[in-house]
């Protein structure tokens, strides 16, 4: 059975954190930056790989 919801595999903490952080990055962040080097999109880049390592070890165990 499919866990329903949007954690995909993350701590509870980690959530809280990112969520934090990319508030944190919206308020007080930089006003428009390239892709290259805008802190959100590398931090959501950041989560995208950690979602995809957990949903690739739930898969091999």
């Amino acid at each position: 059975m499919a866990r329903s919801g949007s954690n995909r595999g993350l701590s509870i903490g980690y959530r809280i954190g990112y969520r934090l952080r990319l508030i944190g990055l919206t308020i007080f962040g930089p006003a428009q930056l390239g892709e290259g080097n805008d802190p959100k999109a590398r931090l959501e880049r950041e989560r995208a790989a950690r979602v995809a390592k957990a949903e690739a070890g739930r898969r091999a165990g």
